[in-house]
């Protein structure tokens, strides 16, 4: 199977609107049993190396990339399986920092193929496995391959019942709770907050971001329920500073003169959610020595993440696509950039809080570009400028089909000493690199993807 066959076999299991993340409610819970049973098939690869798992609404992402940043600083080889991707879906696991390679995706994909039909035959009423399970357990094929020592996994929707969470990791990471996808997990920061947590095992220690009460509540009572040693940040950990220089402060350790990478002061609390892992791996003989978290932070690459593509003007490119990013992605830009006019191209998923979205970026913006063709999940341009309409005053507003036309009137319009900022979903971000030429794709995997 080349990879363009393992695409297309994918794809005939995509749910969710085309997308290759599937609802975990759907089928009561069956796809863990799924993964489990195609895991234990292949002689489970993902016990085969250490492991950290990380849940959350925000920074997940972020969080794992600094983390695996460090790791291979101290000399680690690291798997790296995180969604959604930019480019190429092979992104979505990558070994030391590099995407596996087509035909590595390919040969494991027909093995793993096998064993689904294997699974079909043994279990009918359970369903098909969904592509995020099937590429779930390639992932933890391909990590064990190699092999790695740790291997970061970050949970695709959810937590309780995501495929990922077949891992027994040595530490559970939870990144900041917010609303984002209520329709499935609830519409409450206790009701997400008991879905995250669920990634917590009987005895396994746990760090969190700091959370609202709401949500820390329930972190506290799954970790004590579950006997899992719990550091929450705010008070157990604590970071202090900005991305420029930063501080950590833990119990019997402490770290000054800290930098990131990664812009926004919201990056220094991902930082930490990473750095407050550490202690508890090294308690598994994974130690991470002083200059080797130095030299990961400030080298972490994680594209699409308040990533400046050009300048004069400058161009500016942001995943946030619920409120809370879209308020912290304000306040960053805020501070990492300036500028005289800035001009908003938006395109956000239809299942998404628009309105609360559009209001937190409308103050910076003197107008905006709307794109709905940029996904198959993606809100009319009608409801963006309605959106736009309520939180602003006279300020223009424009629709187009594609980013690339977006991108390009606005930069039209744009003056040297202007920031053009394009955000709304990694999927906006991922058209800007390739309009701008920072990143290219191949048509024929878009097709099979999104076609």
């Amino acid at each position: 199977m080349d990879y363009f066959a393992a695409l297309r076999f994918l794809r005939d299991r995509a749910g969710y609107d085309r997308g290759f993340v599937a609802n975990p409610f759907a089928d009561e819970g069956i796809g863990l049993a799924r993964t489990a049973w195609l895991c234990s098939a292949l002689g489970d690869p993902h016990r085969r190396y250490r492991s950290v798992h990380i849940a959350g609404t925000k920074g997940k992402g972020s969080t794992a990339a600094l983390l695996s940043s460090m790791l291979q600083a101290a000399g680690y080889r690291v798997g790296l399986y995180t969604s959604p991707h930019l480019h190429t879906l092979r992104e979505r696991i990558q070994i030391d920092g590099q995407p596996i390679a087509p035909e590595t995706f390919g040969m494991l994909m027909a093995e793993l193929a096998e064993v689904d039909a294997a699974l079909q035959r043994a279990h009918p009423d359970w369903g098909a496995a969904t592509a995020f399970e099937l590429v779930t357990v390639l992932a933890f094929s391909a990590f064990a391959c190699v092999p790695v020592d740790i291997a970061v996994i970050e949970v695709g929707l959810g937590g309780r019942l995501d495929a990922t969470n077949v891992i027994l990791p040595d530490v559970a990471l939870i990144t900041r709770i917010g609303y984002d996808h209520m329709a499935i997990l609830g519409s409450t920061l206790a009701a997400i907050a008991r879905e995250k947590a669920g990634i917590v095992k009987p005895g396994r220690p746990v760090v969190s971001a700091p959370q609202e009460p709401e949500a820390t509540r329930v972190i506290e009572a799954v970790a004590q329920e579950r006997g899992a040693p719990l550091w929450l940040g705010g008070r157990d950990w604590q970071v202090t500073g900005t991305w420029h220089r930063f501080a950590f402060h833990a119990p019997g350790w402490e770290l000054a003169d800290l930098a990131l990478a990664l812009r926004g002061s919201h990056q220094v609390e991902n930082a930490g959610v990473a750095l407050a892992s550490l202690p508890w791996l090294a308690r598994v003989e994974m130690v991470v020595p002083e200059s080797a978290i130095r030299q990961g932070l400030a080298t972490t690459v994680w594209p699409g993440r308040l990533e400046l593509l050009r300048e004069n003007p400058s161009v500016v490119v942001d995943g946030a696509h619920n409120r809370e990013s879209a308020q912290r992605l304000a306040e960053a830009v805020h501070e990492s950039f300036r500028w005289r006019r800035l001009w908003l191209v938006l395109g956000i998923m239809r299942d998404k809080e628009i309105e609360r979205i559009v209001a937190a970026l409308a103050p910076l913006a003197d107008a905006l570009f709307a794109v709905e063709g940029f996904a198959p999940r993606a809100a009319s341009v009608e409801r963006l400028l309605a959106a736009w309409a309520a939180s602003t005053v006279g300020k223009p507003a424009a629709s187009y089909r594609s980013v690339e036309d977006a991108l390009r009137a606005a930069l039209e319009q744009a003056d040297p000493a202007d920031l053009v900022l394009v955000t709304g979903s990694l999927s906006m971000v991922a058209a800007a690199r390739e309009a701008l030429g920072v990143a290219v794709s191949d048509p024929r995997e878009r097709e099979l993807l999104l076609g």
